[in-house]
Parts: structure tokens; C-alpha cells; sequence
């Protein structure tokens, strides 16, 4: 898209052109009953999870979103909201437009699911209530199943602290113009900062750790009213998984674990939050976060949850929980779902969308020692029976894309990686957070030996982007050089590495 069109399109430059340039159906009048608001479209737009024939639409009324009741300024009343798609942002081709409503107990959020859209196609949409109009937004339908595609290009990322940074990375990511963006988890967290204020960029007005639905509403509010952030989420269809701080911090450990009312009410901020379909609502305090997507025969993205239904987390460094066969990191269902997932094989690539690092991290080289309990390292028998199952159903190319460590690693995949000439059997590509700090040390040289496996780790912060063609993937590690600077001129985005997997072929090489 030219840069000034794009413009137009993320800022909502077509749709806050003024009356004149208005169409009819937007002068058209709310729901009796409701009371007048200001502008309530303060959050911005969103789409995501699209199918061959729909794409869910987004938007949250909130025309005081950092308001501490999490109303965001919203009266208790049922507001009709439209919506409309078209097939060019200056929508003179409207292909699809409905009314529907929302009220105080989805947190006045609105997710549309049109359906009848053509697959493989861009489309642009908007929304309208009280007389008010939405930035546009672009998003896409997949590919048909089956059908032929030359190129995916999609960016993940993850872990975003409001105080910790700018997010010039979304700002990175709405430049690329990608057909999709993953955030794999940390979306929001649940309480402030505690770093040194000169580490710190900007304040949560909401100070107290986030445990209420009102508290987790204004959390959501504050980080959507950065515009990068909508930009980004404006740019393309979001595929979005949740990790811990979404709700508490290892919400399921042995010394901290989340109350059940306290998991209702984030996961139901989440689900009002995000671009996502009506299956994923959640009851009280289960929610169904895991699903897949088809995009034509190129890719297929498995979407996971490692925290709901993981085996309470251990610690130490006694290996014999750490291999107990009865402890699992995605539960009994999701994991027999995703077995049975890879019994077919209808696309080139299939990409594995979860939270938590794959790939062994062994410090010291010792079998009879072991580490890192939040990650699949903590579950390995879990990790064996997943990455068996891969191998066994002969899938043709496993990608594991993955958040939660806030720097960006690149890693081989074995069944055992204290064999180092074990074959390979896949690779794991890892983003950097968007803002979250990362104090520890770079790996030592005798790290590394002992973890050959573990190609690249960049400890700044950033993005991946994706190229995925029949042949290969190429991954670019995205890097901001100061995501503390304010200033896009001095907070320069570049590509520190990039990887290459060839289709049939496992293993990274570098580019």
C-alpha cells in the first residue's frame, strides 16, 4: 500500500474526513434508549483469527478508556453499533454491513464474524455509533484450503510492559504490511513496573496490582491507546494466545496461584480485548484459547495454551519431576488434539504459536541436574510426547514460534539434546519482547557449547518477520536500537540476523 494511502487507513484519515464526505448509513441514529457519548472509538480497531470465508471485526466504546471502573466512560446502556467491509479503504465497493449491539457486560466490546467473504482477499472496514466513526482497518481472508499460495508474511511478538518502553516495534510491524501478526502472550501485565524510574518511560495510572474485571479493563485501555500499537493491530488479522501476566505472574504455581475468580476476570478482559471469535468466550474461569488456521496449502498455525492447563510448576534442580511422565504442560485434551492435528498434512509448513521457550537450556551440561521450570524443559516428558508425535505423523516441517523470554534465541530441535549429532527434527524461532527489560547475562562460551543446538540470542528489543514460500522460511530478527527513546528518528529498527529453513530440509542457517 503507498505510505500516504496507509496513512488514511490507520489513522482514520477517510473516516474523520468530516460530515460532507460521510456516508448515509452514518448519520443514522443509535438505540433509542442510549444516552449520547463523545467519541468512544479511543481504542482503535482490530481483526483476527480469519477463516477462508470471515475475519472477526473489532472495536471497544470507550470514550474515557483509562476511567479506574473500566467502564471507559461508557453509560449502562445497549448501543447499536454498525459496521461495514469493503474491498478498498475508500469504500465504494462495500461488500458486507449489520448492526449489532453491545452493552456493560462485554465491557461495550464488539466482535462482528461476517461470513461469505471471498478467501485470499484484502478487505477494509469501520465502524460507526452516536454519529461517531472508527479509523479504518485492513485485514484478509485466508486462502482457501487447498488452494496454491507463493507467500505468507506474518510478524510475532510478545511481552509488552507499558513503563518498560515505546512500542516502536508495532510501529515496525504496521511498516511491513504483514498478512498476519501472532502475539504469542504478555499482552498486558498485571501489575507496575518495579524498575528504577530511569528505566521507566512512561506511568500506569492504574498503580495497583490488576486483580478486579474493572482493574484488567483499564490495564487493556491504557496499552490500546498507544498509536503504534493500533497501527499495528490495524495493519492486518491478529492470531493471539495469552501467557501469565494477562493474569497473575506463574498464575498456576505452587507458591502463587490465581484464584478461580481472579482467572474469570482476566480471562474475560482478554476476550473483550482481542480480535477473537465467539468460541473463545470464556466460562468464569476456563476459557478455550487453543485453535488452528489454514492459510491455503503454504501454512498452518496451531495456536496453544502452556498456562490453563500445565501440571503445577516445579522448582529446583532435582531432575525427577522435571521428567515425571504424568506431568504435562498443555493437558491431556489439547495435547491429543494437536496429535491428532498432525496426523494430516495439508500445508508446507505448520508453525506451533505458544508461549514458553521449547528447546532444551542445559547451563552445565550435566543429565542429572535440571533447569528453567517455566518452559517446556520443566514438562519433558510432555515435550517428548509432542515432538514424537511430530516425527512419528511424519509432518513435513515443525516451526515453534515462541515468546515469554524477552530476548530474541534461534534453536535446532532434537529428542535428545545431550546427543549432539542427535538429528535434527525441527526449529524454534523466538521473539524478543517489545518492551519488557532482560537483566541476565549473555550465555558463556561454555553455556553455548553444552547448547549447540542454540544458534543466535540478541538481548534487545524488537520483533521476528516471517517470509514463508513452498521452498522456505526466512526469518528476520527485528531489533529496536532504544525502545526507552521516544523519538522514531533515534529509535531506529534494523535486522540484527536472519535465518533460513529450507522446505524438507531441518535446521537454521544463517542468511
Amino acid at each position: 500500500m503507498p505510505p500516504m494511502k496507509r496513512r488514511a487507513v490507520l489513522l482514520g484519515g477517510l473516516a474523520t474526513a468530516g460530515a460532507a464526505a460521510l456516508p448515509s448509513w452514518a448519520h443514522a441514529r443509535t438505540a433509542a434508549a442510549a444516552p449520547a457519548i463523545r467519541d468512544p472509538f479511543q481504542l482503535g480497531v482490530a481483526s483476527g483469527d480469519p477463516l477462508a470465508d470471515s475475519v472477526v471485526l473489532w472495536t471497544r466504546l470507550a470514550p474515557a478508556p483509562l476511567n479506574a471502573d473500566g467502564f471507559g466512560g461508557m453509560p449502562d446502556a445497549t448501543y447499536d453499533v454498525e459496521w461495514e467491509i469493503a474491498t478498498d479503504q475508500a469504500f465504494s465497493s462495500v461488500v458486507q454491513r449489520g448492526t449489532t449491539t453491545t452493552t456493560r457486560a462485554l465491557g461495550h466490546s464488539v466482535h462482528v464474524e461476517p461470513v461469505g467473504l471471498a478467501s485470499g482477499r484484502e478487505y477494509f472496514y469501520r465502524f460507526r455509533t452516536g454519529g461517531h466513526i472508527s479509523p479504518v482497518g485492513r485485514t484478509l481472508t485466508a486462502p482457501a484450503a487447498g488452494a496454491s499460495v507463493s507467500q505468507l508474511k506474518y510478524c510475532f511478538a510478545s511481552c509488552q510492559h507499558w513503563e518498560e518502553g515505546w512500542y516502536h516495534a508495532h510501529r515496525g510491524i504496521a511498516a511491513d504490511n504483514p498478512d498476519l501478526v501472532l502475539f504469542l502472550g504478555d499482552y498486558i501485565y498485571e501489575k507496575p513496573s518495579g524498575r528504577d524510574a530511569a528505566e521507566k518511560v512512561r506511568g500506569v495510572f492504574y498503580t495497583d496490582e490488576t486483580t478486579t474485571l474493572a482493574g484488567y479493563r483499564a490495564r487493556y485501555a491504557q496499552h490500546r491507546t498507544d498509536p503504534n500499537l493500533q497501527a499495528s493491530h490495524a495493519a492486518a488479522p491478529w492470531l493471539v494466545v495469552f501467557d501469565d501476566h494477562e493474569v497473575e505472574n506463574n498464575w498456576n504455581s505452587s507458591t502463587s496461584p490465581a484464584t478461580a475468580a481472579r482467572k474469570a476476570a482476566g480471562f474475560q478482559a482478554f476476550y473483550e480485548n482481542m480480535p477473537v471469535r465467539s468460541t473463545v468466550k470464556p466460562s468464569g474461569s476456563a476459557i478455550k484459547l487453543y485453535r488452528n488456521f489454514l492459510w491455503g496449502d503454504l501454512a498452518r498455525f496451531h495456536m496453544l495454551d502452556t498456562r490453563q492447563y500445565r501440571s503445577v510448576q516445579t522448582s529446583g534442580t532435582t531432575c525427577t519431576p522435571y521428567r515425571d511422565t504424568s506431568r504435562t504442560i498443555t493437558g491431556t485434551a489439547q495435547e491429543q488434539w494437536l496429535l491428532k492435528s498432525f496426523e494430516s498434512h495439508p500445508a508446507t509448513w505448520d508453525f506451533l504459536g505458544q508461549q514458553v521457550f521449547f528447546a532444551q537450556r542445559d547451563g552445565d551440561g550435566d543429565k542429572a541436574t535440571c533447569e528453567s521450570p517455566d518452559s517446556w524443559d520443566g514438562y519433558q516428558a510432555s515435550r517428548d510426547r509432542i515432538a514424537k508425535g511430530w516425527v512419528d505423523r511424519r509432518v513435513p516441517n515443525p516451526i515453534v514460534l515462541t515468546g515469554d523470554v524477552h530476548r530474541h534465541w534461534a534453536a535446532d530441535l532434537r529428542l535428545d539434546y545431550y546427543d549432539h549429532s542427535d538429528p535434527i527434527i525441527g526449529s524454534e524461532l523466538v521473539t524478543t519482547s517489545v518492551t519488557s527489560q532482560n537483566d541476565s547475562s549473555a550465555p558463556s562460551s561454555a553455556w553455548r557449547s553444552n547448547n549447540p543446538h542454540i544458534k543466535y540470542v540478541q538481548n534487545k528489543r524488537g520483533y521476528v518477520r516471517v517470509t514463508a514460500t513452498p521452498d522456505r522460511l526466512t526469518a528476520d530478527f527485528r531489533v529496536v536500537s532504544n525502545a526507552l527513546e521516544i523519538d522514531p528518528a533515534k529509535a531506529l529498527l534494523s535486522t540484527d540476523a536472519s535465518y533460513v529453513v529450507e522446505a524438507g530440509a531441518k535446521g537454521l542457517k544463517r542468511a
